[in-house]
């Protein structure tokens, strides 16, 4: 499928220095490489052809564009909504219309590696932003994936690519400052030591957050009911963090070593670990990655062997107490605030192998094996609470002795160390069928320590119906395993884990078309439907007390149309519309909470000598609340974003960028009605950057 994400024209150094032999390499350059993609097969081929529904966004378009998070640049991606979760502020990658409170249905990969955290399932409770001045390309695919990833490759895909040394050509100096006292410097270098081809990176920011006003919050309605004046509603969400991210990478031969470390530190915690504002609580994680590959050894003729191993650790904690509910709070009982700081480590250890068969005409294989060692090896629980665990007021929440905040026995804590292995193994073939016919087929069997095996096929037939069309037809299955929370959580009378869950399941037909409209245009359409079944949801057992049971099931269907047009040499024009609905099938009610159209629309001029100009429109319709959820409908917007950029030699880049430019009021739903008036997100942004390479 070819590639419609928000593309920009360049004013860039490699421009400049380069002159280009034609057009197409001219775009080529302006683009970068949007014409490949690996994510959909495991190996490098043609976009247009990959076995599935997939964008490429590269280095060149998200510097052009004026993003600075990730996050700006998927909300970019048609099918792609990027929502906020409640508390935290998380940002959920909505694909397709499949919303859960954590994203846990959408698997993000860093250079090939899962980021998924277990004890939640989704990237962490502490996401605060990841930069993109070190990325080299992102890889999306909308639909199901678990044939090749497996766990969690359930909505879609997403693979971050960093930069490597042909990215980074010599030394980049770049800095940037913007509205809520956002703040970044970084260093990164492209080169070689020796025969070692090197690049590294090193960034440090800050923000205080935007700091819009939530009206009312969990401790109102607890106001309510006990007649006091605790909370601190209406009053500013708290999004403010610190950052250090540090990447490195070396290449020899057929040896690839990476190694990264990000800290995010007084991680604000949004509307407040329990849906009630809390300017006090902060958190800090770090993430630990490393991965060494051997690529494309020659086995014999024909049959090449991949090895992959990676290493990720992950500490979640909270160093300066969340407040769950303000002081004063249950009748006056907690004239601190309710306190608590659950803190997780987790270390996974991943292993690989590929092989890759082409020795028999009109087939490509490829197999592979692998273990994955999944370990959530520390708890720790400091609270100043315990829970009533029977009778009438199950759940309501007891001071500890004087109210202080202590630590308590692992085994009485929120959840106990827990350890996950997982073996695979799977089979995929590419078979020319004809000239003009590509099937692609695959399987993968995942055996789990803890539930079991799951076994998921996925097939796709590519027809080149001329030079100008091609067509696609894709069914697949995939899998989200349940979280350690899901499974193992304990001494909570009011929502228990449960060791028996089964993973969700999810089954997808696609259809999709690429069609290119002379030099100057392309148009793509697809459409899906799915069936998700096994949903994990929490249900009542009786006595006031919840359990988290395999107890639904959801069909969805739409679909989504892209356009690009190179209207003159300097003026590019994209745009894209997706619809989607999604169906509740045992209350026959709307799903809720992701929208129904999406809409965006670009264009991106070049003027002058190294002077661009690109603006971006997005306008998102039609989200319904979940069922029983009597608030009034979810608001639609429109937001706007505009970016001035200048290339000068010898080698300044400046870039001006407005988001929200018009100061649209955004929302997100909330999923609790305590917080009345939905989650408020950022107003007007300005963002001044600059780069200077060397």
């Amino acid at each position: 499928m070819l590639v419609l994400g928000s593309a920009c024209w360049a004013g860039t150094q490699a421009l400049a220095l380069a002159q280009p032999s034609s057009e197409e390499d001219e775009l080529a350059q302006v683009y970068g490489d949007k014409t490949t993609i690996s994510l959909a097969t495991g190996a490098s081929q043609s976009l247009r052809r990959a076995p599935a529904v997939a964008t490429v966004i590269t280095a060149q378009d998200i510097a052009l564009m004026g993003a600075t998070d990730v996050d700006q640049v998927l909300a970019t991606v048609p099918g792609i909504h990027v929502g906020r979760n409640n508390g935290g502020y998380n940002p959920l990658y909505i694909v397709r219309g499949i919303y859960s409170e954590f994203n846990v249905q959408t698997l993000v990969l860093y250079n090939g590696v899962p980021m998924t955290t277990m004890f939640v399932g989704n990237r962490g409770t502490l996401w605060a932003g990841l930069p993109v001045a070190n990325i080299a390309r992102i890889e999306v695919i909308r639909g199901p994936g678990s044939a090749l990833y497996g766990a969690d490759a359930y909505a879609g895909v997403i693979n971050i690519v960093t930069k490597g040394p042909a990215d980074i050509p010599g030394l980049e100096l770049g800095l940037r400052a913007g509205s809520f006292a956002s703040r970044d410097g970084w260093l990164q270098y492209g080169g070689a030591v020796g025969p070692v081809a090197v690049a590294a990176y090193l960034r440090a920011g800050r923000t205080d957050g935007f700091k819009e006003i939530v009206q009312a919050d969990g401790q109102t309605a607890l106001d309510a009911a006990f007649g006091t004046h605790a909370s601190l509603a209406p009053g500013p969400v708290n999004t403010g963090y610190d950052a250090v991210d540090a990447h490195v990478e070396g290449s020899y031969g057929a040896l690839r070593v990476r190694a990264g470390y990000l800290l995010r530190d007084n991680v604000g915690t949004g509307t407040g670990a329990g849906v009630a504002l809390d300017p006090v609580g902060k958190g800090r994680n770090q993430r630990w990655m490393a991965s060494a590959s051997l690529a494309d050894i020659e086995l014999a003729p024909q049959l090449k062997l991949n090895l992959t191993a990676s290493y990720f650790q992950f500490i979640n904690q909270f160093p300066t107490a969340l407040r769950v509910f303000p002081p004063g709070a249950f009748g006056g009982r907690f004239p601190d605030g309710m306190l608590g700081a659950p803190n997780t480590w987790e270390r996974q250890l991943r292993t690989s192998a590929v092989v890759a068969y082409n020795g028999w005409a009109g087939h490509q294989w490829r197999f592979g094996v692998g273990h994955d060692d999944l370990d959530m090896y520390r708890t720790q629980e400091f609270k100043n609470f315990t829970l009533i665990e029977s009778g009438p007021l199950i759940g309501m929440p007891v001071p500890t002795p004087g109210g202080q905040l202590i630590e308590f026995p692992v085994d009485k804590s929120f959840a106990t160390p827990q350890r996950r292995r997982v073996s695979y193994a799977y089979a995929q073939d590419e078979w020319r069928l004809a000239p003009d016919w590509t099937l692609t087929a695959g399987l993968r069997r995942d055996d789990y320590s803890d539930f079991g095996s799951t076994t998921n096929p996925r097939m796709a037939l590519v027809w080149d119906a001329s030079l100008d069309v091609t067509a696609k037809l894709l069914v697949g299955r995939a899998f989200r395993a349940p979280s350690f929370s899901e499974e193992y959580s304990i001494n909570n009378p009011v929502i228990r884990g449960n060791p028996s869950l089964r993973p969700e399941k999810i089954s997808t037909a696609e259809a999709a078309v690429s069609w290119q409209l002379g030099e100057q245009a392309q148009v793509q359409a697809s459409a899906f439907r799915y069936e998700m079944t096994d949903i994990i949801r929490s249900a009542s057992v009786g006595g006031g007390v919840s359990e988290y049971n395999n107890a639904g099931t959801q069909r969805g269907h739409g679909f989504e149309l892209e356009l690009q047009v190179d209207a003159t040499r300097d003026l590019r024009l994209t745009a894209h519309y997706a619809y989607q609905r999604a169906t509740d099938r045992a209350s026959g009610a709307d799903a809720g909470m992701a929208p129904h159209h999406m809409a965006y629309a670009r264009a991106d001029w070049r003027f002058g000598k190294g002077w661009a100009l690109g603006g971006q429109v997005k306008r998102v319709a039609g989200r319904a609340r979940a069922a029983g959820d009597a608030r009034p409908a979810i608001a639609d917007y429109t937001t706007a974003d505009l970016t001035l950029r200048l290339a000068s030699q010898p080698g300044w880049d400046v870039a001006l960028s407005a988001r929200n430019l018009f100061d649209a009021d955004v929302r997100e739903p909330s999923v609790t009605p305590a917080l009345t008036h939905d989650l408020p997100m950022a107003g007007r942004a300005l963002d001044l950057q600059l780069v200077y390479r060397f």
